[in-house]
């Protein structure tokens, strides 16, 4: 941890540092999601079918990935760093405009609602999707294994889901926005360099091994893609 250097005007502020708060891992599975998500919508809009569901297979297989990695990585990207009680987390949105309220190294109450929220769509949008068919071209890779009424509102369901999962992002961003204008908190930087201000009290997050990650993916990829070729 290399301490800052504090300002002539800084009075009692408190000393930070810069902290590792988030791996290799969680980064890199951040903004491959955000990836994918950009290419399945644009495969999706145009067309592209055979391209866009083997894409979902990628996002499923990431999903999978974030929900083991949320006990195995390091300390702030476990759900039991960030996960808390609604109680809590309307409290925190309600000291959300006050100078005095909490401030948290990772994600904070309301942060952590939306890693649930978009993880989950995230899964309901890339998991209906084997199930659907354009009635055209293209079915689902999973599509005949249910019946057509099935097949229909799963179809509905992925149509539907996307713009919940859209709007979903679009608040993040917002958020992201709101935080780094308003609140003069950069939340973006982190999840590139992984290091973030914080008060010197604050822990490292320690653990979360690359290679650990590595098998993982390997694993949940295997499950992924090779579970449905062996349903199919």
């Amino acid at each position: 941890m290399t301490l800052e250097t504090p300002g002539i005007n800084s009075g009692s502020a408190p000393a930070t540092a810069k902290v590792r708060i988030w791996d290799l891992p969680t980064r890199l599975f951040h903004w491959a999601l955000v990836a994918l998500v950009i290419a399945m919508v644009w495969t999706g809009s145009t067309g592209k079918l055979e391209l866009h569901m083997t894409l979902g297979q990628a996002v499923l297989t990431l999903v999978l990935f974030r929900l083991v990695w949320g006990f195995t990585g390091n300390r702030y990207a476990r759900f039991s760093a960030f996960v808390t009680g609604p109680v809590t987390c309307l409290r925190y949105l309600g000291s959300l405009f006050s100078s005095s309220g909490s401030t948290h190294v990772g994600h904070n109450p309301a942060g952590g609602y939306a890693v649930l929220a978009m993880l989950l769509l995230l899964a309901v949008q890339a998991g209906s999707g084997l199930f659907t068919s354009d009635d055209i071209f293209t079915d689902g890779p999973l599509f005949s294994k249910v019946s057509s009424e099935t097949g229909a509102l799963l179809s509905t369901v992925h149509r539907r889901t996307i713009w919940l999962l859209l709007g979903v992002i679009g608040l993040h961003l917002l958020a992201n926005l709101f935080y780094l204008v308003v609140k003069k908190n950069d939340l973006i930087s982190p999840m590139v360099t992984g290091c973030k201000t914080a008060p010197t009290a604050a822990d490292a997050g320690r653990g979360g091994h690359p290679l650990l990650a590595l098998v993982i993916l390997a694993v949940c990829a295997v499950i992924v893609f090779g579970g449905i070729a062996f349903v199919k």
